[in-house]
């Protein structure tokens, strides 16, 4: 009996390695929009956007809300290079929530002529509490 293809995965960021395991799907939130990848997928590159990346283990589906990086997909392998990543189920949505709304005041702020705001950091920083929103959802979903 032929064994099922897996794919190796590998998320890590700067301080952590946050997932190595054998997996049978992995979809990604690319620069370009979302991708899946299955075992024997054709080689490439790509950076990420922050949002929500999902691993399936036969039956069970895992969440990570994810910062920025790249990844890079080989056929038998897919490595993950993040700022940052947080697995689904330890995501405070209070915290989550919080970020946003903080994000959404600095961007108020600059949209009304304040100087002092980093428009492309509060962007960023909105990006990253909707990811970590859309990770918490998907977690309380599966659940």
């Amino acid at each position: 009996m032929e064994q099922e293809k897996k794919l190796s995965l590998d998320i890590v960021t700067p301080y952590v390695r946050i997932v190595f395991a054998k997996v049978d799907e992995v979809n990604v939130p690319g620069s370009e929009g979302d991708f899946g990848v299955l075992p024997e997928h054709t080689p490439f590159l790509s950076s990420l956007r922050p949002g929500v990346l999902s691993y399936r283990q036969q039956r069970d589906v895992h969440y990570f809300a994810v910062s920025t990086g790249f990844v890079e997909v080989l056929p038998d392998r897919v490595i993950v290079l993040l700022q940052a990543g947080e697995d689904a189920s330890k995501v405070s949505e209070k915290r989550a929530q919080d970020s946003k709304e903080r994000a959404l005041r600095r961007l108020e702020s600059a949209a009304k002529g304040d100087q002092q705001v980093d428009v492309k950091r509060a962007e960023l920083s909105l990006a990253r509490a909707d990811a970590r929103l859309r990770a918490c959802a998907c977690h309380k979903v599966k659940r």
